[in-house]
């Protein structure tokens, strides 16, 4: 039976966390076929591309700012996502919310939805944008969103635990599905697994092939290496202060970042990686006295080890941090086509809620 096509199209769409999962995420009756994306980077859009559309040529991916981008241009889609960039939503920064430069590109995505009314679309942040502008930035979203286009959008809004879903790493994204209005339609949360992949198993097994790309080996000072040897398996730089010599130990009294110089439990999954910050938050080995290769990031991540990142290694770390797991992805891309099926699937109640079109008012 041929499967009906769901056209796709991806703003902000980082190097392909999303756009891999897409790929995969299928079920009997429908299968999604990308049409476009946008990133402003370089080495992202060469990443998605070499990645994600290799063999769908007739994808358009548009390496552009989104300020400089004509949103009439692109094509009208069945469905549009859009990870919206989080630099001012993320605890990690300073939540300037609205008032930052990042803050108001979310409205870009409200732009292209109320133009192009498509099906569904999915967005995505970090869990810090609760907070952020005291709780207005959201609901202002939220109104957007669920006011957006000719019909408005049923909106389902849950802050997902990766790590709950078999995702090797305690990742928290707030991600909001809506279905257009008129569909009659309304998004259910995908039940977690419960299943917990620790980080050592994700990384050692089965091992990174000798040959994998993006495996370069990382470089350390003697000074980072010394300090290292005094950190246990999930302490920070701050936990085995005491116990270092004055010469390793960190100068830092304000802002003691629990991240910084932080090695990962082996028998836990990873905390949050990142695709910012310096020296001292780029995760470290267990055992090893040394940050992890980006192969080894990318695991976390749950990209395969013949998706190739572009760039370069200060590059292809960020790509990285900035994605979205490709494996939780994929959970929630197969539940919105089954709920585009009609079809049944264990579900939990979203943690925030479900608002039905054009009912969320300011």
């Amino acid at each position: 039976m041929n499967k009906k096509i769901i056209t796709v199209g991806e703003m902000f769409s980082g190097p392909g966390g999303i756009g891999l999962a897409l790929n995969k995420a299928e079920n009997d009756k429908f299968r999604f076929v990308h049409v476009w994306a946008t990133d402003y980077d370089k080495d992202t859009c060469n990443t998605y591309t070499n990645n994600v559309l290799k063999n769908q040529p007739k994808a358009i991916m548009y390496h552009k700012d989104i300020h400089d981008l004509e949103l009439k241009s692109l094509p009208k889609v069945d469905g549009f996502l859009y990870g919206f960039p989080c630099n001012d939503f993320s605890i990690v920064g300073q939540q300037k919310g609205f008032e930052g430069k990042y803050g108001p590109l979310y409205s870009y995505g409200v732009k292209y939805i109320t133009l192009a009314n498509p099906l569904f679309f999915l967005a995505e942040n970090v869990g810090g944008i609760y907070s952020a502008n005291a709780g207005k930035a959201l609901k202002r979203i939220l109104h957007e969103l669920n006011h957006a286009g000719e019909h408005g959008y049923n909106l389902t809004v849950h802050l997902y635990k990766f790590e709950e879903y078999g995702i090797p790493q305690n990742r928290h994204r707030l991600i909001i599905v809506g279905f257009r209005g008129d569909l009659k339609k309304t998004f259910k949360v995908p039940k977690p697994s419960k299943i917990i992949v620790n980080c050592k198993d994700a990384i050692c097994n089965p091992p990174i092939p000798k040959d994998a790309p993006n495996q370069e080996p990382t470089k350390q000072s003697e000074t980072v290496i010394k300090r290292l040897s005094y950190i246990k398996p999930g302490e920070n730089a701050w936990d085995a202060e005491n116990r270092m010599p004055p010469e390793v130990k960190l100068n830092v009294v304000k802002a003691r970042m629990s991240q910084i110089y932080r090695r990962l439990d082996p028998n836990k999954p990873s905390y949050t990686i990142t695709g910012s910050g310096g020296g001292g938050t780029h995760v470290y080995h267990w055992e090893e006295n040394r940050a992890l290769t980006n192969r080894e990031r990318a695991r976390l991540q749950t990209f395969p080890d013949d998706f190739v990142f572009y760039g370069s290694k200060e590059s292809v770390r960020k790509q990285i941090g900035m994605a979205v797991p490709c494996k939780g992805a994929q959970i929630i891309l197969e539940a919105i086509l089954k709920t585009f099926a009609n079809e049944e699937y264990e579900s939990i109640e979203p943690s925030n809620k479900t608002y039905p079109a054009k009912s969320i008012k300011l």
